[in-house]
C-alpha cells in the first residue's frame, strides 16, 4: 500500500459532477483550499491486500451478525441505551430475518499489519456515489490498465433483485434537513440501482411521509401507502419523532431498510459486545463501555456519534475533544489505534458491504488524529 502524487484531470470539476458528485468543490477549512474530492493523490494496493482485506470484512460482517443474534439472547440492550419499549420488535426483526441491505466498515491499515476496526456504519453509511462510481471513472480515465476493489454497483443492483417484491412501489427517502444535499445524494444513486435491477420506485422526503389514521398506514404524497421502504434515516432519531412508534410497529407487515435490528450494529456500543465476545482478535481493538479499564491510550466515543463529533482521544500527555452534541447516551472506549502516515496524511478505509459480501473500499484521509466532515475523499486502484 502506498499513497501517490498524481495530475488533476483537466476540467475534473464538470466531470464529477456530470457523474453525480455534487459537492466535489467543497473546501475543508484550513486544508490549503484542498476539495472535498481530491484526485491528486490516490492509493495503490497489492492484489494481495485486497484479498486479505476482503477477507477481513466478510469475517468482521459475519461477527457483528453473531453479535445481533447473542446480544438479543442475552437481552443487553440497556447496554445500546435502547429503550425498553424497543427490545421485543427487535427481537422480533431479527427472528423475522428481516432483509438488509449495505454497511460500511472504518477500518485502520497501513498496508503491513491487520486492518483495525474503527467502527461499522451499518444503517445509514454514505460516501456511497464517491466509492462506486466516481472513482472507477476516475481509474478508467487515469489508469485504464488498472483494477480496483470496486464492486458496488453490479452487487447492489443483484441484491436489490433478492429482495424485491411483487407489485408495488418501493420508496426512497432522505431528511430534508440535510443541508449539503449528500443524503439525497446517497438515496437517488440507491433508487438508480434498484430501478436498474427493475424496481419500480419513487422518492419522497422523511418531513413529506405522512400517517393516514383510519388505515393506519404510512402514506406518500399521493396518499398511496408506503410497504417497501429505504430510509436514509437512523433508526435512534425515527423511535425519538411523534411516529416513532407507529414505525416501529409497522416493521412486521412491511420491509423497511435498513432493519430495526440493525440498531444493534450502528451504535457504537457494539465494539464492546465485539471485543467481549472475540478478545484479542487481530482485526479488533479493546473497547469497553465501563471506562477505559487497562488503556493508557483511548478514544471516547458516543455511542451515537457521526462524522467524529463529541469524541475524546487521550493519550500520554495529552487530551484532545471534538466539538459536537452527542454523548447523553452513553460512550464506549476503544483503545487509540494512530492511523498509518503516510506524507502527512492519515487515510482510513471505508470498506463496503452489499449483503453479505464484501464490495470495495473508498479512502478518506485527513491531516489530524479524527476523519470528519473536513476530511477530503481519494481514489485507489490495484497495481497489476
Amino acid at each position: 500500500m502506498r499513497r501517490e502524487l498524481g495530475d488533476r484531470r483537466p476540467g475534473w470539476e464538470a466531470l464529477v459532477e456530470s457523474q453525480g458528485l455534487g459537492f466535489h468543490r467543497s473546501v475543508a477549512p484550513g486544508y490549503d483550499g484542498r476539495p472535498y474530492w481530491d484526485e491528486a493523490a490516490h492509493y495503490v494496493f497489492t492484489m494481495a491486500e485486497v484479498l486479505d482485506l476482503e477477507a477481513a470484512v466478510e469475517e468482521l460482517h459475519d461477527m457483528c451478525l453473531k453479535a445481533v443474534d447473542w446480544v438479543i439472547k442475552r437481552k443487553r440492550y440497556a447496554d445500546f441505551g435502547i429503550p425498553e419499549w424497543c427490545w421485543e420488535p427487535i427481537r422480533a426483526s431479527w427472528k423475522r430475518h428481516d432483509p438488509h441491505l449495505y454497511g460500511r466498515f472504518d477500518l485502520c491499515y497501513d498496508g503491513a499489519g491487520h486492518a483495525k476496526l474503527l467502527e461499522y456504519n451499518a444503517d445509514t453509511p454514505t460516501s456511497l456515489v464517491e466509492a462506486s462510481v466516481i472513482q472507477w471513472f476516475w481509474l478508467q480515465d487515469v489508469h485504464p490498465d488498472s483494477d480496483q476493489w470496486n464492486s458496488i454497483h453490479e452487487k447492489l443492483a443483484a441484491r436489490w433483485q433478492k429482495l424485491a417484491a411483487p407489485g408495488g412501489t418501493a420508496h426512497f427517502a432522505w431528511t430534508a434537513t440535510d443541508e449539503s444535499g449528500e443524503d439525497a445524494l446517497n438515496v437517488a444513486y440507491l433508487q438508480d440501482t434498484a430501478q436498474a435491477a427493475g424496481l419500480r420506485t419513487t422518492a419522497i422526503s422523511m418531513e413529506d411521509i405522512g400517517w393516514d389514521t383510519g388505515r393506519e398506514q404510512f402514506v406518500d404524497l399521493e396518499n398511496r401507502p408506503i410497504g417497501s421502504l429505504f430510509k436514509l434515516y437512523p433508526w435512534e432519531w425515527m423511535i425519538s419523532d411523534p411516529f416513532g412508534q407507529s414505525a416501529v410497529e409497522r416493521q412486521a407487515n412491511g420491509s423497511w431498510m435498513e432493519p430495526l435490528w440493525k440498531m444493534l450494529l450502528s451504535n457504537k456500543a457494539l465494539l464492546a459486545v465485539l471485543w467481549e465476545m472475540y478478545p484479542d482478535h487481530p482485526n479488533l481493538l479493546p473497547a469497553y463501555l465501563d471506562g477505559p479499564r487497562e488503556l493508557s491510550a483511548y478514544v471516547r466515543k458516543p455511542l451515537l456519534g457521526r462524522e467524529g463529533a463529541s469524541m475524546r482521544i487521550v493519550t500520554p500527555g495529552q487530551t484532545q475533544d471534538t466539538p459536537g452534541e452527542y454523548g447523553a447516551e452513553g460512550y464506549v472506549y476503544q483503545e487509540f489505534w494512530p492511523l498509518p502516515d503516510f506524507d502527512g496524511w492519515h487515510p482510513v478505509l471505508g470498506a463496503w458491504v452489499v449483503g453479505d459480501e464484501a464490495a470495495g473500499v473508498g479512502i478518506r484521509e485527513t491531516r489530524g488524529l479524527i476523519t470528519d466532515n473536513t476530511s477530503s475523499f481519494v481514489p485507489h486502484r490495484i497495481d497489476t
